[in-house]
């Protein structure tokens, strides 16, 4: 009689996978943003995005730190398709408010931006080396509620940090952004800035006016924005880029 033989099953060994300590580190000491495939992005939509920055930097609101950082943002607010309608500069992070053709304009847009703020925040410091902790935060805003909120959240994103009362007087914008390009203030500009303040005129402003509806129109179609208002979180709903 012949000897049946059984067949064996042979476990090749694999690399990366879903187990602990697999996959790509971070850049800071914890995991940061997913390194995920970008959602689409439609034009019509601008986008909210933060820009965070390693521990230990300067602050990015101090003196001529702030100067560079703002030229910066001048010298890469419309390239590639990416447009740059608002920001607020924060001690350690960026708010900014974008417009884009698509996914790969916002990305090639803000990949020349992070360039040139950590060259200009780098050259300012007199170091060398990396400036951002992680890839950046985007959330397409699609609604005029959504507009509303990030729009208030980035041009008073100072307020929201503690800072109102120390930095900002009552009644006043925050210098360290572009709330002077922003036309949708409820009170007059010389009561918002004052004195001195940037005139608004977009010539040579860091950043560019909105094209799309809902920056252009319907963020505040519910009303003007009050500088003394302290902006509410915005929602939790995130796309990571």
């Amino acid at each position: 009689m012949a000897r049946r033989t059984r067949q064996l099953a042979f476990r090749f060994r694999t690399r990366g996978g879903p187990r602990p300590g697999s996959g790509r580190p971070p850049n800071g000491e914890r995991a940061g943003v997913s390194h995920l495939r970008r959602p689409a992005l439609s034009r019509r939509h601008p986008v909210h995005v933060t820009l965070r920055v390693i521990a230990g930097l300067s602050s990015l609101r101090d003196g001529a730190v702030f100067f560079a950082v703002r030229a910066a943002l001048r010298a890469g607010k419309d390239r590639f398709g990416f447009r740059l309608v608002h920001f607020s500069v924060q001690g350690n992070h960026l708010q900014l408010l974008a417009e884009a053709e698509g996914r790969e304009a916002l990305s090639r847009g803000l990949q020349g931006l992070g360039v040139r703020l950590a060259r200009a925040v780098n050259r300012r410091l007199e170091r060398h080396g990396r400036v951002f902790a992680d890839r950046y935060h985007a959330r397409s805003l699609r609604t005029p509620r959504e507009a509303r909120l990030a729009l208030a959240y980035v041009l008073m994103n100072a307020r929201r940090h503690g800072r109102g009362l120390r930095q900002l007087p009552p009644g006043f914008g925050d210098f360290c952004s572009s709330a002077a390009w922003f036309a949708g203030w409820g009170r007059p500009r010389e009561l918002v800035f004052g004195l001195g303040s940037p005139t608004g005129a977009f010539d040579d402003a860091p950043v560019v006016p909105p094209r799309t509806w809902l920056l252009r129109d319907g963020a505040t179609r519910a009303g003007p924005l009050d500088p003394d208002d302290a902006p509410l979180a915005t929602p939790s709903r995130q796309e990571r880029h």
